[in-house]
């Protein structure tokens, strides 16, 4: 099997697995995403330009909304920067975030450091739903 034939498996089974319908676009993305087995952090453009150099044809309000329902259905989630620019991560796992300053990339960060001894109580009528830490990093 080559190298194309399991990134496309690999992201046919991750669609599958949440239930998604694997549209030419969705099973592109997805393979961009997951075909190596290896977890990405990428913002809608970075995936846009990725499938733009792999050949597909997608524009970037169809990546902008792949990556919202690959979110709805629990493949990913989004991790919002300053309010203003969102990361999708596809490690779905509880765990923090470096976010580099410098060049606005967003790593994970080793979640045994993190020690969290007491976060605020929800206001009346509200529960929390989840808790994310962005720390942000500053090279010297």
């Amino acid at each position: 099997m080559t190298d194309q034939e399991t990134h496309t498996r690999r992201g046919e089974e991750w669609l599958a697995n949440a239930g998604l319908r694997p549209t030419r676009q969705r099973l592109s993305l997805a393979s961009l995403l997951v075909g190596d087995g290896q977890d990405r952090h990428v913002t809608a453009e970075s995936l846009y330009a990725a499938a733009s150099n792999s050949g597909e044809k997608v524009s970037l309000a169809t990546v902008y909304n792949t990556l919202k329902a690959f979110c709805d259905a629990g493949l990913m989630r989004e991790i919002t920067v300053d309010g203003s620019k969102s990361y999708f991560d596809t490690n779905m796992s509880d765990h923090p975030h470096f976010f580099w300053e410098d060049s606005a990339t967003l790593s994970d960060a080793p979640a045994e450091e993190l020690e969290i001894s007491r976060i605020p109580t929800a206001p009346e009528g509200a529960e929390i739903a989840k808790v994310d830490v962005v720390i942000r990093l500053r090279r010297t």
